[in-house]
């Protein structure tokens, strides 16, 4: 069989994870020269949150960041995780924000775009798709897992050969709340590998406590690629450390080769770093602990916390474990959406509007409601009749591709942000984050600008 590799992720999900993205640029620099020596298939770099915590919180330019990755990591390719037509923004972008954005990200210094859509509504990544194949980069398709009377494997499978006659290069079965089981793992894996000669790659979290027996079952069914994390960003809602799974793997015939000496000089270099945002009360204990009700109400571990801060705010802690046994029933309302953002956010927070107003859907966020109307995609099952009248009423349901509905942006946002915009990059910043991007960029120039508004983050750790 061929070598297993690994896919190093504290760059990106590691820390997204653990310490809600906040790695400085300045932290990463000094360790990718070692990093790039390692031995891994890729370094998971950019996408996800990263570049909203970049001009939101930590006054960088994620451009430049990429950039500076690139310089100094020659042999290794750079990963990034891309929403479908989200991107990295909370809506739909036109087609050609879309290119245009894909083509920069490759320019810039990426090699492997995972690109996913929530619903797994494949008309969602279509673009992306395009996109990644057209300025020759590497398409990797990720199939959001998750369980449901209508998520079997057969749903997998087919998935699978859709995404495989679509152009893809490779797939992700991305379990991104933790809830895919070792022998599911196996049987789901061994499956795809029958129907498949892409490469396969395994992405889940620690969150409910067997991650690493999830990845045994994996790769002794085949799976091709793991991702992991370098020990000091690891385990709780991050992924399995890359240490330990080195050495437990270099014991069997398919051995990833990890130079473990220079494993130990990244972790003892990103250690001090993760102690210090300990003490600064970023790196929350709790986000370490093991959650196996992840497993019962398949939650994952970022949208538990989310509810219990929430449950706080409004003095209603007592109310927890009700609102958890309402999010699976919200699910099953609104067709099984995978938890993944922005799905989880949204059936989180109506769970809990239900539970605390005391009658189901009550009051209905925006977000459920264009939902409803087909406006994120198709639902993997059904919405009843009754449900869909309870929420928006005898309004209209889209069925076709969402992003049709939107005309070419780019160059009315290339006007709207003016002389603020040096160049797309920054554009596309503005694009994305309308409300942020004016006051990073008025930082970043030292101009003065007036469109700056209050926006709300979905930053969230669980994809």
């Amino acid at each position: 069989m061929n070598q297993l590799k690994i896919t190093e992720t504290a760059l990106r999900d590691g820390h997204q994870s653990l310490i809600a993205t906040r790695l400085k640029t300045e932290e990463i620099v000094p360790i990718l020269e070692t990093m790039d020596q390692v031995g891994y298939h890729s370094l998971e770099v950019w996408g996800g949150a990263t570049f909203d915590a970049c001009i939101r919180f930590l006054d960088e330019d994620p451009w430049e960041r990429l950039r500076k990755i690139r310089s100094k990591v020659k042999n290794t390719k750079l990963q990034m995780l891309l929403r479908g037509q989200n991107l990295l923004g909370y809506r739909n972008y036109a087609d050609d924000t879309v290119d245009r954005f894909i083509e920069l990200s490759i320019k810039n210094g990426i090699d492997i775009i995972r690109v996913f859509d929530a619903l797994n509504d494949v008309r969602n990544i279509e673009a992306s798709m395009k996109a990644i194949k057209k300025y020759k980069g590497h398409c990797q398709c990720a199939i959001s897992y998750t369980t449901s009377e209508v998520h079997t494997t057969d749903y997998y499978l087919k998935l699978v050969k859709t995404m495989e006659n679509m152009g893809a290069d490779s797939i992700c079965i991305k379990d991104m709340a933790g809830v895919l089981t070792p022998y599911n793992a196996y049987d789901l894996v061994k499956k795809i590998k029958e129907i498949t000669t892409l490469p396969i790659q395994l992405h889940t979290h620690c969150t409910s406590g067997i991650a690493d027996m999830i990845y045994m079952k994996a790769v002794e069914a085949g799976v091709d690629i793991i991702d992991t994390a370098i020990s000091p960003f690891s385990g709780g809602t991050s992924q399995p450390p890359t240490e330990s799974l080195a050495v437990t793997f270099s014991e069997m015939e398919r051995n990833p080769n990890l130079d473990m000496e220079k494993l130990l000089k990244i972790s003892e270099y990103f250690k001090p770093i993760r102690d210090r945002y300990m003490k600064e009360n970023i790196l929350n204990p709790k986000v370490l602990l093991t959650e196996p009700q992840a497993l019962k109400y398949q939650v994952p571990g970022g949208m538990l916390s989310n509810l219990l801060s929430q449950l706080k705010q409004q003095n209603a802690e007592d109310k927890y474990e009700e609102v958890l046994k309402e999010v699976p029933r919200v699910r099953k309302d609104l067709g099984y959406p995978p938890l993944v953002t922005p799905m989880s956010q949204m059936v989180g927070t109506q769970a809990l509007f239900n539970v605390l107003s005391g009658e189901r859907y009550k009051l209905v966020p925006k977000e459920i409601k264009d939902y409803v109307r087909g406006q994120y995609g198709k639902a993997p099952a059904p919405i009843s009749e009754d449900i869909r009248e309870k929420i928006i009423g005898n309004e209209e349901v889209i069925t076709i591709r969402p992003a049709d509905l939107l005309k070419p942006e780019f160059e009315s946002m290339k006007k709207e942000i003016g002389d603020l915009a040096k160049c797309d990059e920054d554009v596309l910043a503005y694009a994305l984050f309308p409300q942020v991007a004016p006051k990073f960029l008025e930082s970043k120039y030292g101009k003065k600008c007036d469109k700056v508004e209050d926006e709300i983050s979905y930053i969230t750790v669980t994809m």
